[in-house]
């Protein structure tokens, strides 16, 4: 028996979605929360199996609820909210503090229930058996957000009143240098040195030199997860280096729209430049691309991105195996990474990696919220390493430095 409490601030919408649990003979309502701060007290008070929450909510919004929640006392929570399908930054965020899965009201409209009431009950009998724990902090980014994500740091003077010497580098004058603006200014310049070397922000890891990492060149990094990705995603990519050798392209199982969201969110908020990945991109040195919902991702001659849309394999466009089988012929070349993810996609892709001599790294079963894709590549013997989702950044760089 699932015992599910129902958080959300309309009456009528807690009344029909506990009809829709109560007519089902393995769920169980074990309550209702009206606000956020409710909700946080209840699922303390009732401690439910499953926990739907709705973004948008008084007091305390949904959001604020849920953090506090994964915390305290994590347990799986579905989104449901008309706020998912408009408001993709703040599906992506939900998804990054711990949430399972999420579900749109088609339209916001209340009204709408019944079209998507046996997807809230799959996504919700999913979600009751994955296993989740108390959010564990990701790498603290390179700049502390304040508020909505900030953008990328400039070292740029700001000293007001401040105005650059007219001195040619080519002057017996003071060394000069050019900044971005074309204008030359003193080396010495106090606030430029300072702008130019920014303390680091506690906890963050410094970037690999790279020195350090000069034979990483011609490697290459794929990642393939499913269920639980953006939190596992958010805890490894915020940890890779932004002066990483190689580039790294992810296929994360999401529908269009939101893999653009959640880029965004993991540029905001590392070191490392992130982005929605481009029919024709070509793959950077230190830059993540994830794949776009709804496309295929393939890799050609390990350098350009190639996007389609053929028919879905195993159910999921992206598909992780799709990428991975696309680039397995690069082998030593090639560290190929499985994450949390339900079912067994990417182990067929793996095969072919392995085969070809490449290097694979899989997610361990305590920190994944599903661990299937991982278990499928570590049960057929494929996994050169397991590691927890918080060391992964780590097992990377010393992978491409191989």
């Amino acid at each position: 028996m699932i015992r599910v409490l129902i958080a959300d601030d309309s009456a009528f919408m807690r009344k029909v979605l506990s009809d829709l649990f109560a007519s089902q003979p393995d769920f169980e309502v074990a309550g209702v929360a009206r606000n956020g701060q409710e909700t946080v007290e209840k699922v303390k008070e009732l401690s439910p199996d499953l926990l739907t929450l709705d973004v948008n909510m008084p007091v305390m919004d949904g959001l604020q609820a849920l953090e506090i929640i994964m915390k305290e006392h994590p347990i799986p929570v579905v989104m449901l909210s008309s706020l998912t399908q408009r408001g993709t930054e703040q599906t992506v965020r939900a998804l990054g503090l711990g949430a399972v899965d999420f579900i749109s009201k088609i339209g916001g409209s209340i009204s709408s229930i019944d079209g998507i009431a046996s997807e809230i009950l799959e996504k919700c009998r999913a979600a009751a058996g994955t296993h989740v724990m108390k959010n564990m902090p990701a790498a603290s980014p390179k700049i502390q957000p304040q508020g909505p994500p900030a953008m990328k740091r400039i070292a740029i003077p700001q000293r007001q009143g401040y105005k650059p010497p007219e001195i040619s580098p080519k002057s017996d004058g003071p060394a000069v240098g050019v900044n971005p603006y074309g204008a030359n200014v003193k080396r010495n310049n106090p606030l430029l040195t300072r702008n130019a070397n920014p303390p680091i922000p506690p906890n963050k890891p410094s970037a690999v030199p790279m020195k350090d990492m000069g034979r990483g060149a011609d490697k290459l990094v794929v990642i393939g997860t499913s269920t639980g990705g953006p939190q596992a995603l958010q805890n490894v990519v915020t940890r890779l280096p932004g002066n990483l050798p190689c580039g790294v392209v992810i296929v994360q199982h999401m529908p269009a729209g939101f893999t653009k969201a959640l880029a965004e969110r993991l540029d905001s908020i590392s070191a490392i430049s992130v982005k929605e990945a481009e029919d024709g991109d070509k793959i950077e040195a230190g830059k993540v691309y994830i794949a776009p919902g709804n496309y295929h991702l393939r890799i050609k001659n390990g350098t350009h991105i190639v996007l389609g849309q053929d028919p879905p394999v195993g159910n999921h466009r992206p598909a992780v195996n799709v990428m991975f089988s696309s680039v397995a012929q690069l082998g030593r070349k090639l560290v190929a990474v499985i994450m949390t993810g339900m079912g067994c996609d990417g182990c067929e892709g793996m095969k072919e990696i392995k085969a070809a001599g490449g290097y694979s790294i899989a997610q361990d079963e305590p920190t994944c919220v599903v661990y299937g894709m991982p278990k499928a590549v570590v049960d057929a013997g494929l996994a050169d390493e397991v590691r927890p989702v918080q060391n992964i950044a780590q097992a990377i760089v010393e992978a491409v430095k191989r």
